[in-house]
């Protein structure tokens, strides 16, 4: 998953080629749902633009876990 910097969120399948597509925010969790019911051993990676409100990561976060996805992580880039 990934959180752009005004909020918007895409989907990228590493293992698909690693094409993102954009998904609305309401649709997060059915999409969410519908890619741990193909890959449920997949981790699902959180990446958030440094400028992203904590709350929009604590969302993405949120849906994971009704999703009953446990293999999460958060990606951090160091600083340039």
């Amino acid at each position: 998953i990934i959180i752009g910097e005004s909020g918007d969120y895409r989907l990228r399948d590493r293992a698909a080629g690693g094409a993102e597509r954009s998904v609305a925010r309401a649709a997060l969790a059915a999409e969410i749902a519908a890619f741990h019911r193909d890959h449920p051993d997949q981790p699902v990676v959180i990446a958030a633009d440094k400028r992203v409100r904590y709350e929009e990561v604590m969302y993405a976060m949120s849906v994971l876990q009704r999703a009953q996805i446990t293999r999460i992580g958060l990606l951090a880039r160091p600083a340039p």
